[in-house]
């Protein structure tokens, strides 16, 4: 594991070690005898938890993703990194919502683990009502349509990717995934499901961490805000944890990190500053954008080992402060392995119709005429826990 970069995000060693070797057999034997499909495999998590899958040679792995680039360099990482297999391993640049893809699975759609990484995740999105009934179509309706296509076909378990965002959701991005949860899980007396919720992934494609190492390879000033605390994880992390959920998880079950709110919990502003003095660099806290932005017109790049960096509290729609894994009301069990807590038996729940949101849904896309607030009003209908604080800025306001 990257000691230095598990200090940038607050912790000392790495998560999942023990629970992984003590089920790193089973973990083989299920994955060697296994058939995977991989959707949305292309991003960041996606790509973590087809390498796991990978190099425990599975019979046959597919993996599906829109982004030609980053499946080339998935193919690419895993070729340089662990050969060749035996089974079959083939890639496709297919949309899952598409009619080619459709077609590809009534030609070949025989797997026994279907893995959905595929998601609309920034809270960035949380803007115009064309981006948010896009986030709405992904995280929901096109994981119940892939769902469906495998649900009589003998596929063994079904997974995805929830979030840490979902549990009392303050933005559009988790309340949507909660409702992802509530329609996927309508269907666990079907079909075996389970799903994860994360923490934010470092460096992952477009996060703020990410960002940093953009704005220093640009020679731009770094902004973070300074009171909104995230738990961490590594991208090796994330796709363990996938892994172990969809094949170790009962059916009902999210797994989810244990990480420490005292410990393990850390503000933006306190990675920016680890991640510059990391790289030789002083942080140089300016007042505002303008005076970061200034900052290179001022100073030769031989002349300085400081860099502008405007940290200021957050004051846009959709941020939370902290974040958690599970809220009240969930049944926890945090003794069924040392570093990984679930959500037990929390999909499926009498209470929701997937019949009455279909409908409901239906009627809003043919509206063609949203807004934000036919939005949230539809998605507080089915996530009534959805606590929306509407500021009227947004995160593409702000540097």
């Amino acid at each position: 594991m990257n000691t230095s970069l598990l200090s940038l995000i607050g912790r000392n060693t790495g998560l999942f070690e023990f629970d992984l070797e003590k089920n790193s057999n089973k973990l083989l034997e299920i994955v060697s005898e296994s058939s995977f499909l991989v959707l949305g495999g292309a991003g960041t998590i996606g790509q973590a938890v087809t390498k796991e899958i990978f190099k425990r040679s599975p019979k046959k792995l597919h993996v599906v993703d829109i982004s030609e680039n980053n499946m080339v360099e998935l193919v690419r990482d895993i070729r340089s990194s662990f050969g060749y297999i035996e089974g079959e391993f083939r890639t496709l640049i297919l949309d899952i919502g598409s009619l080619e893809f459709d077609r590809f699975i009534e030609f070949d759609g025989q797997y026994d683990y279907v893995l959905n990484l595929s998601a609309m995740k920034h809270v960035r999105s949380e803007r115009d009502p064309y981006t948010l009934m896009r986030m709405l179509n992904t995280n929901v309706l096109n994981t119940q349509t892939s769902l469906l296509k495998f649900k009589d076909r003998g596929t063994k378990k079904y997974f995805c990717v929830s979030t840490d965002k979902a549990a009392n959701p303050v933005n559009l991005m988790g309340a949507t995934k909660r409702l992802m949860e509530k329609v996927v899980g309508s269907y666990s007396k079907e079909i075996d499901i389970s799903m994860a919720r994360f923490a934010n992934v470092a460096f992952s494609d477009g996060s703020l961490l990410y960002g940093f190492e953009k704005r220093l390879s640009k020679r731009q000033p770094i902004a973070a805000p300074r009171d909104i605390k995230r738990y961490f994880m590594t991208s090796e992390e994330s796709g363990v944890l996938c892994l172990m959920s969809c094949l170790l998880g009962y059916s009902g079950d999210i797994f989810f990190p244990k990480l420490d709110e005292k410990t393990n919990l850390i503000t933006f502003a306190d990675i920016a500053k680890k991640y510059l003095k990391s790289m030789g660099l002083e942080p140089f806290e300016c007042e505002n954008e303008l005076e970061s932005r200034a900052f290179f017109l001022k100073t030769s790049k031989a002349d300085s080992s400081k860099w502008p960096c405007v940290f200021s509290d957050s004051d846009t729609t959709g941020e939370k402060p902290f974040e958690e894994f599970f809220v009240d009301g969930e049944s926890v069990d945090l003794e069924r392995y040392l570093e990984i807590g679930v959500v037990a038996n929390s999909l499926g729940s009498d209470e929701f119709s997937v019949t009455e949101f279909e409908l409901d849904y239906h009627e809003l896309r043919q509206q063609k005429l949203w807004s934000k607030r036919s939005i949230v009003e539809f998605v507080c209908k089915y996530v009534p826990e959805f606590s929306h604080l509407e500021l009227d800025k947004y995160l593409d306001q702000k540097m």
